[in-house]
């Protein structure tokens, strides 16, 4: 299990400890690109529109619904590679690649453009106030302080672009019907659905942002395959090397010192 499993969890510490450099590394922070799409498309924030149909200044039981999914980030993911080894162990390590191509994707687009979530650009005033749902939801388990609970668990504000709830999500639901059948794979689409619409109701991303982790989750699960295959070329290469190096002959040191002499 350890070895299976452990990689995978590396890795995803790795991630989260080099998402948080990001915003310090590029302090050009993009306010604007994604609500004027998300304007162009649907002629108004949907946000505002969720907003407006569904918060009415208090939590409601769906606000629990739609946020308990977002907590379930790295959850999902593990359980997901979980059941694969135990159940499709040939595809364990083409879902692990996959994923983590999806994180480090995902750093490199923080760290070159970094983007501000709807709730951030309003407290700047670039766009109309919207309500951040999901203080509220802690408020109503008793923790008030969400600000500060929220710079502990993450560690970069200004990740909007693309949204890696929803592409972890994508990517969990293609593994599904890739592996599990349509049956199954048409249940495992209640998981991103939450999330698209939970993510942009409560104001931490906009559609744009959505749209483009549903895009990079595509894009890993094929470019996985690539990856994994060229890792494990270099593996190869790296264990022959190896055998080469414990093959080679040894030289007496009688002999060496003899060398040294002439």
């Amino acid at each position: 299990m350890l070895r299976r499993l452990l990689p995978f969890v590396v890795l995803i510490i790795v991630y989260e400890s080099f998402r948080g450099l990001a915003h310090r590394l590029n302090s050009h922070v993009n306010y604007t690109l994604a609500p004027h799409i998300d304007k162009a498309l649907f002629g108004n924030l949907p946000t505002v529109y969720l907003q407006r149909w569904l918060w009415h200044g208090h939590v409601q039981w769906y606000d629990f619904v739609l946020y308990i999914p977002y907590l379930l980030f790295f959850v999902l993911p593990i359980s997901l590679a979980l059941l694969v080894w135990k159940t499709r162990e040939h595809y364990y390590w083409q879902v692990v690649t996959s994923y983590m191509t999806l994180f480090f994707a995902a750093f490199l687009t923080f760290l070159v453009f970094p983007t501000a979530p709807p709730w951030l650009a309003s407290q700047q005033h670039y766009i109309q106030p919207i309500v951040r749902t999901s203080s509220y939801v802690w408020a109503s388990l008793g923790i008030h302080d969400f600000p500060s609970l929220y710079n502990h668990l993450a560690a970069n504000p200004v990740a909007a672009v693309p949204s890696l709830h929803s592409a972890c999500a994508t990517l969990l639901a293609i593994f599904i019907f890739k592996l599990y059948g349509r049956r199954w794979g048409l249940v495992s689409l209640i998981y991103p659905a939450l999330i698209y619409v939970g993510v942009i109701y409560e104001g931490e991303h906009y559609a744009f942002d959505v749209i483009a982790g549903i895009i990079y989750a595509v894009g890993a699960y094929y470019a996985g395959p690539y990856v994994l295959s060229y890792v494990q070329r270099l593996g190869h290469s790296a264990s022959k090397n190896i055998k080469k190096l414990k093959r080679a002959p040894v030289v007496p040191k009688a002999l060496n010192y003899q060398r040294d002499n002439d």
